[in-house]
């Protein structure tokens, strides 16, 4: 059997990938049924809503909450666990920046990109051709052979 390690259970937080709250993070609060569950982000500000499991993408970041509760309890944890800052930690929130910024950027901008990995690669051409060889081959075979 597969260990799974992102279940669908009240507490979990989740990314949402369609809609107008995309790119924005949520906690599921309850399940309604096998397509849909009830998420909340008070401070991401996703407003209380039920929304399909196909519009979300499941993270590794859980926190407990309470049965049924309610906005202001939902705040309390995320503030409590510091569910925003763990999210912005995790690669996946990192790749997501700088993907957006990527697609922020002009047509400059992406000229000074070019010029910046220009001279980089510059500099590591010149570092590659005045490293000094440390002995040949042969030489080196022989002393691991030892």
């Amino acid at each position: 059997m597969v260990n799974f390690k992102r279940l669908v259970q009240a507490g979990r937080v989740a990314l949402i990938s369609r809609g107008p709250h995309a790119r924005k993070v949520a906690v599921i609060v309850e399940i309604i049924d096998q397509n849909r569950v009830l998420v909340d982000g008070p401070c991401t500000s996703v407003p209380r809503q039920p929304i399909g499991l196909k519009d979300l993408h499941l993270t590794h970041i859980h926190c407990q909450l309470p049965h049924g509760c309610g906005t202001t309890a939902v705040r309390k944890v995320w503030e409590r666990d510091d569910l925003t800052s763990k999210w912005l930690a995790t690669a996946w929130a990192k790749k997501l920046g700088r993907k957006a910024l990527r697609a922020k950027m002009s047509d400059f901008d992406r000229f000074k990109v070019m010029v910046a990995r220009q001279q980089r690669n510059r500099i590591l051409k010149s570092f590659r051709i005045k490293r000094p060889v440390d002995a040949p081959r042969s030489i080196k075979k022989s002393v691991k052979a030892k």
